[in-house]
């Protein structure tokens, strides 16, 4: 039984790994414009490459000193699905996806959040709202101002370029 265990993990690291260099290749062919200075269109990628070939090189190393799967299948038994949570997702996903072109990248993921923040347990819906306007308009002034990359400015941000004196895009 640990050898078929093993395999399995064996198998599930060759498959990370194997989507970190997928990730690499695909990077490398990102067009680049002149435009870009110090920070481009790759270097996310980039870091999400490192990161998947790291794990995927830990978890062949793992399963070749005879894997870990079979200490996490000891531990823990799996329960029944928990549908509140799995609906509070969902929606969080939804939401994102039909409040962006409306209201902006800000008010979408802030809604996403407190959705998904819910799913996790938390009831504290006023909370997390108030953290995450000010934590989702800063990912997109980070994004606009940083990357010059323009993800959905909306309501919320045009108020906040307003205040700035600046021209809403």
């Amino acid at each position: 039984m640990r050898k078929n265990i093993a395999g399995a993990d064996l198998g599930a690291g060759l498959a990370v790994l194997a989507l970190g260099l997928i990730a690499f290749w695909q990077a490398s062919v990102i067009p680049v414009t002149p435009l870009y200075a110090q920070v481009g269109p790759k270097v996310i990628p980039y870091l999400v490459a490192s990161g998947l070939t790291a794990l995927g090189t830990l978890l062949v190393a793992a399963a070749l000193r005879g894997g870990w799967s079979a200490q996490l299948s000891d531990v823990v038994e799996a329960g029944p699905p928990n549908r509140r949570a799995l609906g509070l997702l969902g929606a969080g996903l939804l939401a994102n996806l039909l409040l962006i072109g409306p209201l902006g990248f800000s008010l979408a993921a802030s809604a996403q959040f407190v959705l998904v923040s819910a799913a996790f347990g938390s009831r504290a819906w006023g909370r997390n709202l108030l953290i995450a306007l000010p934590l989702c308009l800063g990912v997109w002034f980070l994004f606009v101002e940083a990357l010059g990359v323009n993800i959905g400015a909306g309501v919320l941000e045009g108020l906040v370029l307003q205040a700035l004196g600046q021209e809403v895009p």
